[in-house]
């Protein structure tokens, strides 16, 4: 009876994650399947929808908040990273190179129980664009419907703080410099 039992509960789970076009929420799992596939996705100035604000605890400075409010009328960066990241810690000074062009670059640092661990990243790295902490990642559950299981990921907002596109893979500079420059660019 128990394996009967079992059996359907895979099958039923299974069959949960199987529909959908985009993101389809089960019960309280939400499973993400990137439309056609696509790990760049962009979106046109009619599909844009506001980011909600993300805000927490300043990796860097503890008990300073850091929110993505902090730079009205600017073109932000959102970066989904680890320091136990392989991927992440290829693509920083990727990220750092995109700060240096004058891009609003914003970290949110997750999965991480040790902070001094991701400060020792952050300063070895020399980094100089912020992140939130986000150890247990409630900044990323205003995301409804983001794929939070998906690091590194980058997410850029327009200057309204729209979400114009997202990278769900590892980012160079040369991805996301045409695209911060358009968005800057529009009225």
């Amino acid at each position: 009876m128990r394996r009967v039992f079992c059996a359907a509960l895979v099958a039923l789970a299974v069959a949960g994650c199987s529909s959908g076009k985009d993101a389809v929420v089960q019960g309280s799992s939400f499973s993400f399947v990137s439309p056609g596939g696509k790990v760049d996705i962009t979106y046109d100035l009619a599909q844009r929808q506001t980011s909600p604000v993300l805000a927490g605890e300043d990796l860097m400075n503890e008990g300073k908040q850091l929110s993505i409010a902090d730079f009205p009328g600017r073109v932000v960066v959102l970066n989904l990273w680890g320091q136990w990241c392989g991927p992440c810690r290829t693509e920083v000074p990727e990220m750092e190179a995109v700060a240096k062009q004058g891009v609003q670059v914003v970290g949110i640092d997750v999965r991480d129980p040790a902070r001094e661990v991701a400060q020792d990243f952050v300063r070895d790295r020399k980094l100089t664009y912020p992140s939130i902490y986000d150890p247990d990642g409630r900044v990323l559950l205003k995301l409804s419907g983001y794929p939070r299981n998906i690091i590194p990921s980058t997410i850029v907002l327009d200057k309204q703080h729209r979400v114009a596109a997202v990278f769900l893979r590892q980012v160079l500079a040369q991805d996301l410099l045409p695209v911060t420059q358009r968005l800057a660019a529009e009225a």
